[in-house]
């Protein structure tokens, strides 16, 4: 919980008795690796915030395909989904690739804290816009570059990852097979 606070706290301000409100509306979550904070197809009904391990968020083609969008890291804000104050139903996956550890929020705990705190809703705006950009950033390029130079941004931008995922989600990711990766691995060492 207090790595939570801390995070929310670089974006706002919040007094003793907000942040203790906060707190007792939160639980913490553990996830086993391969375990799933959702599934596609089934509707999500709460807020997370990653406070250890990685996170992979995937989907299948028409084709049977299974294709990794992203990762997620720790001191990650998991909203669900683009409006979290409709039902959203996922057409992707969201499992853990280590053991993870979240903060969670139910929607109703989470609208009472929007509801009490008056900031609370400008600071997790900042949140998101900050991962939004993140996103962008790491997977703008990938559709540009060759296969090598994807597998080096890669690992420029996600340091903490290659040594804690599969080989062959990171060729998803990176849309290789992980015979190429293994091959661009073996000529860059």
């Amino acid at each position: 919980m207090e790595r939570f606070i801390e995070y929310i706290l670089q974006f706002g301000n919040l007094n003793q008795q907000q942040i203790d409100l906060v707190s007792s509306k939160a639980t913490v979550l553990a996830l086993g690796k391969d375990d799933y904070y959702w599934e596609a197809g089934k509707m999500v009904r709460r807020i997370g915030f990653l406070t250890a391990g990685v996170l992979r968020v995937y989907y299948y083609t028409n084709k049977g395909e299974e294709n990794t969008r992203y990762f997620i890291d720790e001191n990650h804000l998991i909203l669900d989904g683009p409006a979290f104050e409709g039902n959203y139903v996922p057409s992707e996956y969201l499992q853990a690739m280590t053991d993870c550890e979240l903060v969670i929020f139910s929607k109703k705990n989470w609208n009472e804290i929007s509801e009490t705190i008056v900031d609370w809703d400008s600071i997790v705006h900042k949140i998101t816009a900050k991962h939004h950009r993140e996103k962008l950033e790491r997977r703008s390029n990938l559709v540009s570059q060759d296969a090598t130079t994807r597998y080096l941004d890669f690992i420029e931008k996600f340091p903490t990852l290659i040594n804690r995922i599969p080989l062959s989600y990171i060729a998803s990711y990176l849309g290789i097979t992980q015979s190429s990766l293994s091959r661009i691995r073996k000529n860059i060492r």
